[in-house]
């Protein structure tokens, strides 16, 4: 299980004090960036490999508020992969253990140009990649 821990920082709360919920999309990102890094497909590595990894849907359900300075631990699962599309699900503890967000973002693959690509046939390498990865949801 790949887990991705981060301090919440002052600017990204709101008047309330807690983190604004725009940012847990912010902290999904940046847990499944460490998460495909870990095993070998970055996300620079696959652009300057002519492959783009657009965000097509986004979505968080938030159960308890995160505030400033509290260290949150991002667990992403690679859910869904067919060569074409990924999906990923997040769940986002605070340091209690409490669930703070849960999520998912569902992405495609395309060239600089945006025609879609099939990594399985344009990229075999990180098509075995990334499907050794997958977690299917319980």
């Amino acid at each position: 299980m790949f887990t991705y821990e981060r301090r919440a920082n002052y600017y990204e709360t709101d008047m309330m004090g807690i983190v604004h919920h725009s940012n847990h999309i912010r902290y999904f990102e940046e847990s499944r960036l460490a998460f495909m890094k870990s095993f070998d497909c970055d996300a620079i590595q696959m652009e300057r490999d002519g492959i783009i990894i657009p965000n097509v849907d986004a979505y968080a359900r938030y159960y308890a508020p995160v505030r400033f300075d509290e260290v949150i631990t991002i667990e992403p699962k690679l859910i869904y992969f067919n060569g074409t599309r990924m999906e990923y699900a997040y769940t986002a503890r605070k340091e209690n253990g409490e669930i703070a967000a849960t999520g998912h973002t569902m992405h495609c693959f395309v060239r600089p140009d945006f025609k879609p690509i099939s990594l399985r046939k344009a990229y075999p390498r990180y098509y075995q990649k990334l499907l050794a990865q997958v977690t299917p949801q319980e």
